[in-house]
């Protein structure tokens, strides 16, 4: 037999293996942990939300894997160097830039009709009124007025100029002919209205690789291949998006192959992420993602014990973070000094995490009035009142409730009482968090994307209340007029050399008034079967779902 011959036969049988394999896989089953509070784009931020939507939708910009800013659905990125960005005066005299955005050509809903320059339009709209409720408020006060230029093309007009004018975050479009009826109708119900939660089956909702053919709430979202995608096609005819709230359940599903992978975005704790990969070696490996992922707790400000900034303080030295880090983590999730990632653009190298200090932590307590210890321990003021707070984080998330007992722990030596009271993902995030119904500590994670300037969770503007219909992120609610200042001059500040020293003033604030008890850096453990090849995480915002039609399976 000739050579050419073998190596025919070869390849003959490599590609019906390959064609077997994955027609043995026709469908991907995911496993999360949390559940989507909503699938409307521009409502709430939560992490799960964001995965589901990178299969089903695309952006208009994003971030990468390698933290470069792209286009997905525009066609071109605008840049003051191509002419689709120009610097304008505003009516009202300053200095603004115009901003063209042209949709890509082959842009469609799954029921086929192109994405349109009224759906942006009615997206910009619903976003300034602001008793729809949308977040990124800021972006929608800063984009003071759109001209539709054709079917495909728009043009913004803000009144500033950016450093970032061209990543249009969460900026999105909406199918116009089914949301604007609903919008129209009343506009402050609308959150409860939208049809991506009352009708979230219909394709025309959708626009990306997939789109939502079954919901199950608080359990799971099912995916078809969308025929209107026009894009590479991609290697599953279904994916099923399975949320399993207990990280132990999590993994034992892992075990037996009832999910197939482990989304690092919000799956398993690292310690349980390396240990499954060792018992599991022989069908998932692990990927070690670090990035822009800043576990914290956020304080009630509004709580009389935790206005006292020297209180907060002692909550932070009575925490042993090293050894937490070291012991649950194996080192890999460095302790953070703040919200900055010492990868990531202004982060300052001369601030240091606060020390483990359980003896500066009780003089603190002592000059705040906390100074008589009860018989359990606890301390009390003069009135007598414990100085005792409640603790909330994500039930059934074992590496959180793991850190949430040690706390309580080390806080008890120091005389302070943490409660701890758990909710399923769904509600912590979708109506504790986003209505302020916590009392005293949050604990969960804030994901950004590179050099994001953190308006809306520090600013005082952003602080959710129902005037706004509980639009923005200022859980804590903070109120600080110098970094209100900050947070407004940072994204205007065009070079990188004149931002770093405001970088560093904006972390040395939140180091002196604590709003958040800066916990670690996390690093995901992404968990795929062997025979998946394409998924490319990328340590930011933007979920690795966003470029599915790049996985294959072996």
């Amino acid at each position: 037999m000739s050579r050419l011959r073998r190596l025919c036969l070869t390849g003959a049988v490599l590609l019906a293996a390959a064609s077997a394999q994955a027609q043995t896989h026709p469908q991907l089953t995911i496993g999360i942990t949390q559940y989507p509070s909503t699938l409307h784009p521009n409502i709430d931020q939560m992490a799960a939300k964001s995965y589901v939507l990178g299969f089903t939708r695309r952006p208009l910009t994003t971030y990468d894997a390698d933290w470069r800013l792209v286009c997905l659905l525009c066609e071109t990125l605008p840049s003051l160097e191509n002419g689709l960005a120009v610097r304008e005066t505003t009516p009202d005299g300053k200095a603004g830039l115009a901003l063209t955005i042209r949709l890509r050509a082959d842009a469609r809903w799954g029921d086929g009709t192109p994405v349109s320059s009224e759906d942006l339009r009615f997206a910009w709209e619903a976003g300034r009124a602001f008793e729809t409720g949308f977040g990124s408020a800021e972006f929608y006060r800063s984009a003071f007025a759109l001209d539709v230029v054709d079917d495909r093309s728009i043009t913004l007009h803000f009144d500033r100029v950016t450093f970032d004018y061209a990543s249009l975050g969460d900026f999105q479009p909406l199918p116009a002919r089914i949301e604007r009826p609903r919008w129209e109708a009343d506009r402050a119900r609308y959150r409860s209205r939208t049809g991506y939660d009352t009708e979230p089956t219909n394709p025309g909702l959708w626009s990306g690789p997939y789109r939502v053919a079954s919901v199950t709430p608080g359990a799971a979202v099912g995916l078809l291949r969308n025929d209107a995608w026009a894009g590479p096609r991609p290697a599953f005819d279904r994916i099923l998006i399975r949320t399993i709230e207990s990280t132990p359940s999590l993994e034992a599903q892992a075990m037996t192959g009832q999910v197939d992978m482990i989304a690092g975005e919000l799956g398993l704790p690292l310690d349980q992420g390396i240990a499954l990969a060792r018992r599991a070696a022989s069908r998932l490996r692990l990927h070690v993602q670090p990035g822009l992922v800043y576990e914290h707790i956020d304080l009630k400000l509004d709580n009389p014990i935790l206005a006292d900034a020297r209180v907060r303080r002692a909550l932070l030295l009575a925490s042993d973070r090293a050894t937490i880090a070291a012991r649950l983590y194996d080192g890999r999730q460095p302790v953070a000094n703040g919200p900055i990632h010492p990868l990531d653009a202004g982060y300052d190298v001369s601030l240091a995490p606060a020390p483990y200090d359980p003896a500066g932590a009780a003089r603190l307590l002592d000059a705040a009035g906390w100074s008589v210890r009860g018989e359990d321990g606890i301390r009390r003021n003069a009135a007598g009142e414990r100085l005792s707070l409640e603790f909330m984080t994500t039930a059934g998330n074992r590496g959180r409730e793991q850190v949430e007992q040690v706390l309580q722990g080390q806080w008890r030596q120091s005389g302070i009482e943490a409660r701890i009271r758990n909710e399923p993902p769904r509600v912590f995030f979708g109506e504790t968090l986003s209505h302020r119904r916590f009392d005293g500590l949050a604990l969960f994670a804030w994901i950004s994307a590179p050099e994001n300037v953190p308006r809306g969770i520090f600013h005082s503007d952003e602080i959710p209340d129902a005037a706004r219909n509980w639009s923005g992120q200022n859980y804590p609610g903070f109120r600080n007029a110098e970094m209100d200042r900050l947070l407004e001059d940072l994204p205007v500040t065009l070079e990188a050399t004149a931002r770093l020293p405001m970088w560093h003033r904006l972390q040395a604030i939140l180091a002196e008034h604590l709003p958040v008890l800066p916990l670690w850096h996390r690093a995901d453990a992404h968990l795929w079967p062997l025979w998946l090849d394409g998924v490319r995480p990328t340590g930011h915002l933007a979920p690795s779902s966003l470029w599915v039609e790049q996985w294959r399976v072996r």
